[in-house]
């Protein structure tokens, strides 16, 4: 005991982070189990290592086989150079933590900005926030809608003798999702990826292969529908399989769908019933492709833990193991959407090149009426959902309304800084006259 004391919490968590007999694993489990609970009793947290999920509870080991401790990568996740933008302000204090955002256990406010709480919506992807700050709910999705950033692309190829913006139909909506929310979205994940490897899932929803070389073993976890991504050994060849089940669409990940909706980055023409996440660790990658037609498009790529940059291109080549070239690429940054339609989805390729950190991302797909698996029936939370509207004007002409009042007052001070300056003077002028 006296060598465990004289360890770093760093060291304690790589001790952790390793396998052991199913006995002291079961053993470990229990303890870690019974003292997080009176920690949380403590803290009155409701939310560390234990998260709802449909029915039944979801319970998060301290220990995940075969990867780092879920403490550990949140740390990496939130403290990392690579990840200085999602680093919490470092003139918050502690006590401020606690003053604002009450008995939230300080492990979930690292990395998160005083501002993610502030205007933290409740769409069920966070729970509310307890900051007093008068906005009402709509004024604060107000507020976070405007922040959306949306951009698009062009790269022109000459193919069969004609020039074709091969980037036309993609789209980047960047700060849809907040440190907090990206947070809470990856704990999500992780428990998911722990009930897949506990053997909890239906089989065809958790997939973590071997790796056998670089670029190749990157997990899966699919919902709504099981994708074949080669023939098998079956001779099925690549698309849905009709007659394969999965488990459905996740609660969170529905709120995701929601927000993408309601915030017109997803049309309600194409509400997505399926999805697939991706789990990169370091040197995972995804091969060029063209999305398989089983899917209707436009398609959404959601990322988080790591920017990455996707290449694009009529004719992409592999270099080596894990590597790609291309003629144009495009980063992906945490919290964004990535729209993928029309040319650039269906005319020029696109791959991952090998991640040079560990990446997450969703990608939120339609199936094709005629390809849906035969026990498919649709998810009622996803029916009928309406995109935002707060008034006739639309988001950019907002986004002008405020820049020019915000530039009618900042005027105003500098007119009444002015002023004040040509009275100071014709004031020191008529000084100079008196006798």
């Amino acid at each position: 005991m006296e060598f465990l004391r004289s360890l770093k919490k760093e060291d304690i968590l790589d001790l952790f982070s390793h396998g052991f007999c199913f006995h002291c694993q079961t053993l470990l489990h229990s303890r870690i189990t019974t003292l997080r609970k009176r920690k949380l009793d403590e803290t009155c947290s409701s939310e560390e290592g234990f998260e709802s999920s449909g029915d039944h509870v979801v319970e998060m080991p301290f220990n995940v086989s075969n990867s780092e401790s879920l403490s550990k990568r949140n740390d990496k996740q939130w403290d990392s150079p690579n990840n200085c933008s999602q680093r919490r302000d470092s003139a918050t204090s502690k006590d401020d933590e606690k003053r604002v955002f009450g008995c939230s256990s300080p492990g979930n406010l690292v990395g998160c900005k005083q501002s993610d709480f502030e205007i933290l919506l409740n769409d069920g992807i966070c729970e509310g926030s307890s900051f007093k700050n008068g906005l009402s709910d709509e004024r604060k999705e107000r507020i976070r809608y405007s922040l959306v950033c949306r951009k698009d692309f062009t790269f022109v190829e000459r193919i069969n003798r004609r020039h074709i913006n091969v980037l036309q139909g993609l789209e980047l909506h960047t700060e849809v999702f907040n440190e907090l929310e990206q947070r809470k979205i990856v704990e999500w994940i992780y428990r998911l990826q722990w009930r897949g490897q506990q053997g909890k899932l239906k089989d065809r929803t958790y997939s973590e292969p071997r790796k056998w070389m670089r670029g190749k073993g990157r997990v899966t976890i699919q919902f709504g529908c099981c994708y074949n991504y080669a023939v098998n050994k079956s001779g099925n060849p690549p698309g849905i399989m009709r007659d394969e089940e999965v488990d459905p669409i996740p609660p969170v990940f529905k709120h995701i769908i929601k927000r993408m909706v309601r915030w017109n980055i997803v049309p309600s023409s194409c509400i997505p019933d399926s999805c697939i996440v991706n789990i990169y660790e370091e040197g995972d990658c995804i091969p060029p492709h063209i999305d398989h037609h089983d899917f209707v498009r436009p398609f959404y790529t959601v990322s988080f833990l790591s920017e990455c940059k996707i290449l694009f291109g009529s004719n992409l080549q592999v270099v080596s193991a894990g590597e790609f070239a291309g003629p144009t690429s495009i980063s992906l940054p945490v919290g964004s959407v990535f729209v993928l339609n029309g040319n650039g989805a269906d005319i020029a390729k696109h791959c991952i090149p090998s991640v040079s950190s560990k990446r997450i991302s969703i990608t939120f797909r339609k199936m094709q009426p005629s390809k849906l698996p035969y026990k498919f029936s649709p998810d009622p939370d996803l029916v009928g959902i309406k995109p935002l509207v707060f008034s006739s004007l639309n988001k950019s002409d907002k986004a002008q309304d405020e820049v020019r009042n915000l530039n009618i007052q900042q005027q105003h001070k500098a007119d009444s800084v002015e002023s004040e300056s040509d009275i100071v003077w014709n004031t020191k002028k008529a000084s100079q006259w008196k006798i």
